[in-house]
């Protein structure tokens, strides 16, 4: 016979609602009868009826999770750090792949599967300024990244400029001057690449050096391949170069890979950084210097604004933005 809500009141000495409300995180119960009740719950081993708290509250306990790609690092550990600070508040996460296609976005947003979910963490990349009426949703909502601003929602994104020029000045501050960057945009108005490229740039000028565009190479998704292309067709133009700044970590590698292939080394010849800290950076040969730009803060930000919208749905609340710190984890491939 499975323990109910009488048996563990009975074992604490409280009332059933006093049960009911420590399990449903009433905040206003005294320490002492909190600890009485948690100890009962697990003496007696008593398994909550989650599906009927759902049904009595109008919420199923999870939240969806919007990423373009897992196949990418960073956002395959984004996904974790978000798991992780939802399952700390007592929610499970919903994850989807949109392949940061248009269509598949639009369609997170209007999906009939919303109803599966209480609140939705989104980081669209497709998506952009004059979509913004799409994003005028019922339901509570968290934007990630740099692709929609203006929004009725709250807001979590990386200090992309700052971020990026402390990274051109790190590579400065080791004597280099031909800092090629890898991962731009051409013509980009809103996004990451852009951002970063702003933050780039920004460094050389108070530096005194004029950007040179030879320096400068596109790549189309940041994946390693595409890193590695056009590191390599940086080599083969002539372009001098010291030093490499790429837009995020799979670039980095794949530059790395094009430069052991091609017989430079790492950091004397050309000194390589990238950007998001990805797990893998400090296992690549030779462990890659990055910028950590606060992922778990923003995994726990995201988590806490969306758990609010949804306890506080209906409520008239402006949007909050937040931005998360950053810092260089330096490692061997910038050492002097």
């Amino acid at each position: 016979m499975s323990t109910t809500m009488q048996d563990v009141a009975k074992r604490a000495g409280v009332s059933i609602k006093t049960v009911s409300n420590v399990v449903n995180g009433y905040p206003y119960i005294r320490d002492t009868t909190r600890e009485r009740v948690l100890a009962a719950i697990e003496e007696l081993d008593y398994q909550m009826n989650v599906a009927a708290r759902n049904l009595r509250s109008g919420r199923t306990g999870m939240i969806g999770l919007a990423v373009p790609e897992l196949s990418l690092p960073y956002f395959a550990e984004l996904a974790d750090s978000v798991i992780s600070a939802a399952e700390a508040v007592g929610l499970t996460v919903l994850i989807e792949q949109t392949g940061a296609d248009r269509d598949r976005e639009l369609e997170v947003l209007a999906n009939k599967r919303r109803h599966l979910t209480d609140g939705l963490i989104f980081s669209p990349l497709a998506l952009g300024p004059e979509d913004l009426p799409a994003f005028d949703v019922d339901y509570p909502m968290v934007l990630l990244g740099e692709r929609i601003f203006g929004s009725s929602a709250d807001h979590v994104t990386m200090a992309n400029v700052a971020a990026a020029k402390a990274a051109t000045e790190h590579l400065l501050s080791r004597g280099r001057r031909r800092i090629a960057l890898v991962g731009a945009h051409e013509g980009e108005q809103v996004g990451s690449a852009r951002l970063r490229t702003e933050g780039y740039l920004e460094a050389l000028r108070e530096a005194g050096i004029e950007p040179d565009p030879a320096l400068i190479a596109e790549a189309g998704l940041w994946h390693r391949s595409t890193g590695a292309e056009a590191m390599a067709a940086l080599l083969d133009s002539g372009t001098q170069i010291d030093a490499v700044f790429a837009l995020n970590d799979a670039l980095a590698l794949g530059a790395l890979h094009t430069l052991h292939a091609r017989r430079i080394d790492v950091p004397s010849q050309i000194a390589v950084i990238g950007f998001d800290d990805i797990d893998e950076a400090r296992y690549a040969f030779p462990p890659l210097t990055s910028v950590h730009p606060g992922r778990d803060e923003i995994a726990a930000s995201a988590v806490r604004l969306l758990q609010e919208r949804i306890e506080n749905r209906g409520a008239a609340k402006p949007p909050v933005s937040v931005v998360a710190d950053f810092e260089i984890t330096e490692r061997d491939s910038t050492r002097v």
